[in-house]
């Protein structure tokens, strides 16, 4: 499974940014995905993650109510809705799948290359 993410930027706060992540394979629909990010002198941390239904969704706290994590197994396709962007949300952000467990100890089994997102004050 190849992952590529795209849909970063620069925003200023506030702002919205949906990032996309396109998989290659035919067994998208049976992983669990997730979105990481980094920030720079930061550890990688799992800002979101979906089952791979998509009934099932985690967030991390700081990411709760403004960021929206959805897949559309048809396109085999991830996405990260994040609205009311911070400063603090700053970082490189990652898309990863894999079962849930390994999404949750920071292990994934396939990662993307990254996609930058910068917020502005």
């Amino acid at each position: 499974v190849q992952l590529v993410e795209s849909g970063g930027g620069s925003v200023q706060a506030a702002g919205s940014l949906r990032l996309s992540c396109a998989a290659s394979g035919s067994i998208f629909g049976l992983l669990s995905m997730g979105w990481y990010r980094q920030a720079p002198g930061k550890e990688r941390e799992l800002v979101a993650a979906i089952n791979d239904g998509g009934g099932t969704t985690y967030y991390l706290d700081s990411g709760e109510g403004r960021f929206t994590i959805s897949r559309d197994n048809v396109k085999s396709t991830l996405y990260l809705q994040m609205n009311s962007l911070r400063p603090e949300d700053t970082a490189m952000y990652y898309c990863a799948a894999g079962p849930v467990f390994r999404l949750r100890l920071g292990q994934p089994d396939y990662w993307g290359q990254g996609t930058q997102v910068t917020v502005s004050s």
